[in-house]
């Protein structure tokens, strides 16, 4: 169901409010240069601190302004299963593709605890659904047993994302779940060593500021052109690392594109700007990159 290069989209601000003129804009520099779909309202997109009304209609804005170019995965996963049944349905009715299942953070749930949850909520809304484990943000994961008895007991969970750093899990994940069931990274750094191992594709945070080249390795990776693949990542790791560990995501990823003047570097709080020191090293990788 979800192969191929995703972006991962920030949510723009400008004076406390969405800026759907600057969101419009990067989802059609997202189509343009050949990304297959978008994931409105995840981690990158600041779920944490947007209002219900507001979850909502930036689905239903993304789901316009793709005009069907774009899949588009809504982010409404949650740590309350009530409240990602909520989002998942509503984000069905506004026309999303499908939903991305964020692992629930904080409370610490069982294996058995995550399975009832997203077993909830694909029995609630028909909308295919891509788990997200990413232990770094939920300090647990969906095992791999876990994803496999969805896989199997749950005709909507499709597919993973795969935030856990590690490729052997990715091996694992590839030998255990059903050939239809996809397997995409969730980090940039690591498209091609998942993709060697069986992963489809990528959910993208570098891919807001370059969908062109995102689009273009994980293709060469899907075509078996490692090659050209391995020269993209090593080529880009700068940059790919440089957005994953001067601050949190989504803050050098906005910063950059605000660097850009595609986007305000506004945040919500908790989260803040980088620092000057900071802003000053992104400013030089961008530089490095011919990115501004």
């Amino acid at each position: 169901m979800f192969t191929g290069s995703y972006t991962a989209l920030v949510t723009p601000f400008r004076d406390g409010h969405v800026d759907y003129e600057a969101f419009e804009a990067l989802i059609h520099r997202q189509a343009d240069a050949g990304i297959d779909g978008i994931v409105p309202v995840g981690t990158t997109g600041e779920s944490p601190t947007v209002n219900d009304v507001e979850h909502i209609e930036i689905i239903k804005r993304a789901v316009e302004f793709s005009a069907g170019r774009l899949k588009v995965v809504a982010g409404t996963g949650a740590n309350s299963t009530s409240e990602a049944i909520h989002l998942t349905k509503e984000a069905e009715q506004v026309g999303a593709d499908g939903s991305l299942q964020v692992c629930p953070y904080y409370n610490k749930p069982s294996q058995e605890g995550l399975y009832q949850h997203f077993k909830a909520i694909a029995k609630a809304s028909a909308l295919p659904l891509m788990l997200y484990s990413v232990p770094g943000r939920s300090v647990i994961q969906i095992d791999v047993e876990t994803a496999v008895r969805l896989a199997h007991d749950c005709e909507t969970v499709v597919s993973i994302k795969e935030a856990g750093g590690s490729s052997d899990r990715v091996n694992k994940l590839v030998q255990a779940v059903p050939e239809s069931f996809t397997v995409l990274s969730g980090d940039d750094p690591l498209t091609v060593p998942f993709m060697s191992v069986g992963a489809v594709g990528v959910v993208s945070v570098a891919a807001n500021l370059i969908p062109d080249v995102v689009a273009q390795q994980v293709k060469a990776a899907l075509n078996g052109s490692f090659d050209e693949a391995l020269e993209i990542q090593k080529r880009y790791y700068p940059l790919f690392n440089a957005l994953m560990t001067l601050d949190t995501n989504p803050v050098p990823i906005k910063s950059a594109l605000a660097l850009r003047g595609q986007c305000t570097p506004e945040f919500r709080l908790p989260l803040v700007g980088l620092t000057e020191e900071k802003t000053q090293q992104l400013r030089a990788v961008l530089s490095e990159f011919e990115l501004l």
